[in-house]
C-alpha cells in the first residue's frame, strides 16, 4: 500500500502561481511513475503531467505544457506540481497518484490516490 497525501491549494488570481505537493508513504519502492491529475465540477478527471521515479522523464498535457513543472524530492519521497501563469480553467480538485506500472496519462494504470486538493483560480 501506498499512501499519499496532497496539499498547497488554495484561491489565486490569474496569473498568480501555486505549488501543489504530495508526499509519499507506505510501499514507495514498488512505484514506477507519479502523475498529477485533475478533475473539474461536471467533469471527468484529466490528466496533468508525470514524471518516472526513476530518470525523472516527465509528461505534460498540452493545456498546461509550459506552465506547469513537475518535479520530485527523493529524499523527502515528495512530489511536486509548481503552476505558474494560471487560468480560471486550472480551476479544480488536483489528485495524485502513483502507479507501479509505469509512466501513463490514463487514470486506470495508477494504483493508489490521494484525496485531493482544490486549486481555484478567480479571472
Amino acid at each position: 500500500q501506498v499512501q499519499l497525501v496532497e496539499s498547497g491549494g488554495g484561491l489565486v488570481q490569474a496569473g498568480g502561481s501555486l505549488r501543489l505537493s504530495c508526499a509519499a508513504s507506505g510501499r514507495t519502492d514498488s512505484t514506477y511513475a507519479m502523475g498529477w491529475f485533475r478533475q473539474a465540477p461536471g467533469k471527468e478527471r484529466e490528466f496533468v503531467a508525470d514524471l518516472w521515479w526513476s530518470g525523472g522523464r516527465t509528461l505534460y498535457a498540452d493545456s498546461v505544457k509550459g506552465r506547469f513543472t513537475i518535479f520530485r524530492d527523493n529524499a523527502k519521497n515528495t512530489v511536486y506540481l509548481q503552476m505558474n501563469s494560471l487560468k480560471p480553467e486550472d480551476t479544480a480538485v488536483y489528485f495524485c497518484a502513483s502507479s507501479s506500472s509505469g509512466s501513463s496519462y490514463r487514470s486506470k494504470d495508477y494504483d493508489y490516490w490521494g484525496q485531493g486538493t482544490q486549486v481555484t483560480v478567480s479571472s
